[in-house]
């Protein structure tokens, strides 16, 4: 295993595999780095190095019950890269991956970032309020909440049905890839993944996708049932400086996972582009 020990004593697990360009993949709530593995593999045989950590508290990285924000995951993110002294990185986040990705390259990557990506991410901001009208109601954030501390073991099995789009009518449901989501959820502290909840739902990231000036490139599925797309990717593709979206009709949250082949073909495509 390859541990690295922040500042603050939390051991962050990762994976650095590989030669060649460089890319770091930031995975999505309340998950690991394995749920990457559809694209490590990919890029792995496609030549590039490939780095990808367990955010603090979950999956193999310490269960540190302290600062669950997107903030911290930020600087986080930056204490591995400049650990590995990387360079010219392409940072490629899912879900709440996203939203760490472009706070990231907004604020700690001091020139280190190349490109972004943001996979069925959480920007702009999630959660109705005066100034996000027609975002997801605070009831919704408060019920994953209540699921999470009480009925977590069940409830990481339920959620898999609307993230793979398993619960939609033909769907291809296949339980391996519902045991994989419950065995990298139940690895992780069950206070990282109730205080990530905040930071998800909560942090406005409008700032900083007005801000950061590198390539990035949103993918989004049309029927993604966990981050709403039109309160998400669309309004993300309209702050950006040098934004481009590309939406998939019927494709759930999941997509990197379900959609494997169509997702690895326009991140290569991007990343070489």
């Amino acid at each position: 295993m390859s541990t690295l020990k922040l500042k603050d004593g939390t051991e962050i697990f990762y994976k650095d595999q590989g030669e060649g360009p460089v890319l770091m993949f930031h995975h999505g709530w309340p998950l690991s780095s394995d749920d990457w593995d559809a694209q490590v593999i990919f890029f792995l045989q496609k030549g590039y190095r490939v780095i990808a950590h367990d955010r603090r508290g979950h999956g193999r990285s310490s269960q540190n019950i302290y600062n669950h924000t997107i903030e911290q995951y930020a600087s986080d993110a930056a204490e591995l890269v400049e650990f590995l002294d990387l360079k010219d990185v392409v940072h490629i986040g899912h879900s709440t991956g996203g939203g760490e990705v472009i706070r990231y390259v907004n604020k700690y990557a001091n020139g280190r970032a190349k490109k972004a990506v943001l996979i069925s991410a959480v920007p702009p901001i999630m959660v109705q309020s005066e100034s996000n009208p027609d975002g997801v109601p605070m009831e919704v954030f408060d019920g994953i909440r209540d699921q999470t501390l009480n009925n977590r073991q069940q409830f990481y099995i339920d959620l898999t049905f609307p993230f793979y789009g398993y619960n939609r009518e033909g769907a291809d449901v296949k339980e391996g890839v519902q045991r994989n989501w419950w065995r990298q959820g139940m690895m992780g502290g069950i206070v990282a993944h109730y205080d990530g909840i905040k930071a998800f739902s909560e942090t406005d990231f409008r700032e900083d996708l007005q801000n950061v000036d590198l390539p990035v490139l949103l993918l989004h599925g049309e029927d993604d049932q966990i981050v709403p797309i039109g309160n998400a990717a669309i309004k993300s593709a309209k702050l950006l400086k040098n934004g481009k979206l590309i939406t998939y009709p019927g494709f759930p949250h999941g997509m990197p996972t379900t959609h494997a082949e169509t997702i690895n073909k326009d991140l290569l495509e991007f990343i070489e582009s």
